[in-house]
C-alpha cells in the first residue's frame, strides 16, 4: 500500500537521534517510545552515524511498526552549519559509509580544543567529563559537554549551555570543517535516499535567522545539488515557521518533511509523535514512498 498520511492516518516522526549520536536513549529504547506515542513510521536519523540502524529496525518490526534507514550530516556552508538529513538511504553504501567515517574523523580533535577554550575562561576538567556522557565515543559533541556542564553546575540546562558557552562567538565554541553540501547530497541520492535540509529556521547570523536572500541562495543551491526536500514540522520551529517553510517548498519545488528532532526526555524542544500536520499545498516527502508489509520479528 502506498503510505498516505491523512488517509491511513499514519503518524510520521522522520527526524530523531539515539546514543549512538547525541541522543539518550538507544536505539531499542527510542523506538519504543515512540510507538508508545503513537508513532507508525519512524526514521532514526543519528549524526554522521549510521550504527544504530539494524537495533532500530528490528525494534520497530517488534512493535509493528514502519522504519526508514535514516541519517544526518553535518555540512559546512560558507560560514553556516548546516545538518542535511538522508532518509531512504541504503547504511551498506560504501562511499556514504566513508565518508561519514572521514567526517566522524575530525571529533575528537575538535572535543581537546573546546575543552582548552573553556580552561581558558576556568572551567577544567571538561573533556573526561563530556567522555563520560558518550556511548559512541567517536561521536563525541558539544551536546556531550552540555550535559556535562549542567551536571558540574555550571548551568541548569542543556540550551543554557549553548547559550553561554558553545554557541558561534561563546568562548567553548570551536569552528569545524565537516562535509560539504555537494558530498553529502551526492552520499544520499547515490545510496538511493533522498536529501531533506533540515530545521531550516535554525540556521542563524549572529542572534538572527538567517535572512530571505540567503535562505533563497542556499535553496537554490540545494535544489541545483540534488536536493529533495525541506523540513517543514519540526520541534524547533514555530507554527509561523511552519507556514514560512511551506512557502519556500513551494517555490523551490522541494517535497516536505516532519520530525520531532527528539534526543531525549527533558531535553528536546518536543517529544515524538503527534507532530501538527504539514500546511496545505505541501507535497509530502514520502508522497511516493511504498510501504512493505509489516513483518513480526522472530
Amino acid at each position: 500500500a502506498t503510505i498516505v498520511r491523512g488517509v491511513l492516518m499514519l503518524d510520521y516522526d522522520l527526524h530523531c537521534h539515539s546514543a549512538y549520536s547525541d541522543g539518550t536513549l538507544t536505539p531499542a529504547e527510542l523506538v519504543a517510545r515512540a510507538a508508545g506515542r503513537g508513532v507508525q513510521l519512524l526514521a532514526l536519523t543519528d549524526h554522521d552515524e549510521l550504527e544504530g540502524l539494524a537495533e532500530a529496525r528490528h525494534a520497530a518490526e517488534l512493535h509493528g511498526m514502519y522504519f526508514i534507514d535514516g541519517v544526518e550530516i553535518s555540512v559546512s556552508w560558507r560560514k553556516h552549519t548546516l545538518h542535511i538529513v538522508g532518509l531512504k538511504i541504503d547504511p551498506s553504501y560504501p562511499p556514504l559509509v566513508a565518508g561519514l567515517q572521514q567526517v566522524r574523523s575530525g571529533r575528537g580533535a575538535r572535543a581537546q580544543k573546546m575543552a582548552d577554550e573553556l580552561a581558558k575562561v576556568g572551567i577544567g576538567g571538561v573533556l573526561e567529563g563530556a567522555y563520560r556522557f558518550t556511548t559512541n565515543p567517536n561521536m563525541i559533541g558539544r551536546t556531550h559537554f552540555a550535559r556535562y556542564l549542567v551536571e558540574s553546575g555550571q548551568c541548569k540546562d542543556v540550551k543554557s549551555v549553548f547559550n553561554r558557552y558553545l554557541a558561534q562567538g561563546k568562548p567553548g565554541y570551536v569552528p569545524h570543517q565537516w562535509a560539504a553540501l555537494q558530498d553529502a547530497i551526492d552520499w544520499i541520492k547515490g545510496s538511493g535516499g533522498i536529501a531533506v535540509l533540515a530545521h531550516p529556521g535554525r540556521y542563524m547570523v549572529g542572534r538572527q535567522s538567517m535572512g530571505s536572500k540567503t535562505m533563497r541562495e542556499l535553496l537554490a543551491e540545494f535544489v541545483e545539488l540534488g536536493g529533495g526536500a525541506l523540513e517543514v514540522v519540526t520541534g524547533s520551529h514555530t507554527p509561523a515557521q511552519y507556514a514560512e517553510f511551506a512557502r519556500y517548498a513551494q517555490e523551490f519545488n522541494l517535497r516536505c518533511s516532519c520530525g520531532s528532532d527528539f534526543h531525549g526526555p527533558n531535553e528536546s524542544y518536543r517529544d515524538m509523535g503527534r507532530l501538527p500536520d504539514l500546511p496545505l499545498g505541501c507535497r509530502p516527502v514520502w508522497d511516493d514512498w511504498k510501504a512493505a508489509p509489516v513483518v513480526k520479528a522472530v
